[in-house]
């Protein structure tokens, strides 16, 4: 069960408002709940227009796997039907009431969908509705009010280590369909933006020890983060790896009121 495992709720829907639109942006991390591991998959564009002022009613799922594996996770033999099940609640919640889907858990022999709706009242007979399809499959269902959105920002999303592994992730991905080494070490650059052009010298100071090459400073003039920075150091960018430098690289960053802007380097193979 998941965040909202004891919180039943009832109300009643009457027509369907239009709620903002965003550009959906979905990605999976691993995070642990209760001290168990388990995967959320998040609509990381859904920030962008969160939280929606009249959407302020959190509606969770949860189905009881019946072939989990031992820690708790889905078994390769029983996730397509659990796909499944999720496709049929999400089309069927979002097709007939104003609401959104932010996001899942899968953890401890369940898995937990997320909904934000404008107003909560009959959604149980949906989930009635489409779930009889499946007899096999115990479930339960309740609802909260959320109108600051803490079950999405505080607990779907990733924390910025977290967010910043998913980013990583991504560029290795793509490293790897060009075949790319990622154990060899290799010229890595890093991009960093400052506000004044003392925090930026007061987080070179501050990396002093790490080893950076400084390839480039420079001054923009159309953004508040004005102070450029680029870096470079020769690393291995296997996932341990580079999450080690650019977590640190961005935790300090932020120290100096910048940011880390990502890494990028020459494929290795």
């Amino acid at each position: 069960m998941g965040l909202f495992k004891n919180l039943f709720g009832n109300k009643q829907q009457t027509e369907i408002p239009k709620h903002p639109l965003h550009k959906e942006e979905w990605d999976t991390y691993f995070t642990n709940v209760d001290d168990k591991l388990g995967p959320i998959l998040v609509d990381l564009g859904l920030k962008s227009i969160a939280p929606i002022n009249d959407m302020g009613s959190l509606v969770w799922i949860s189905i009881q796997m019946n072939n989990s594996r031992e820690d708790g996770l889905s078994s390769s033999e029983e996730s397509e039907k659990l796909y499944e099940i999720e496709d049929n609640l999400v089309n069927g919640l979002t097709q007939k009431f104003d609401c959104v889907y932010p996001g899942r858990l899968t953890s401890n022999g369940h898995r937990d969908l997320y909904f934000y709706f404008s107003d909560s009242l009959l959604f149980d007979k949906t989930i009635s509705e489409v779930m009889v399809a499946y007899p096999n499959y115990e479930y339960d269902f309740g609802v909260k009010e959320d109108t600051e959105w803490g079950g999405y920002l505080n607990f779907l999303y990733p924390l910025p280590s977290q967010y910043q592994s998913m980013l990583n992730r991504r560029v290795l991905d793509n490293l790897a369909e060009h075949q790319d080494k990622n154990e060899l070490p290799r010229k890595v650059d890093h991009y960093l933006y400052f506000t004044t052009e003392t925090d930026r010298l007061g987080f070179i100071k501050a990396v002093e020890d790490a080893k950076f090459s400084i390839e480039n400073q420079d001054k923009r003039d159309d953004s508040d983060f004005s102070y450029t920075l680029h870096l470079t150091r020769v690393d291995p960018v296997d996932q341990n790896s580079i999450d080690d430098c650019t977590i640190e690289l961005s935790k300090k960053a932020k120290q100096f009121n910048g940011y880390y802007d990502g890494w990028g380097c020459p494929i290795q193979k």
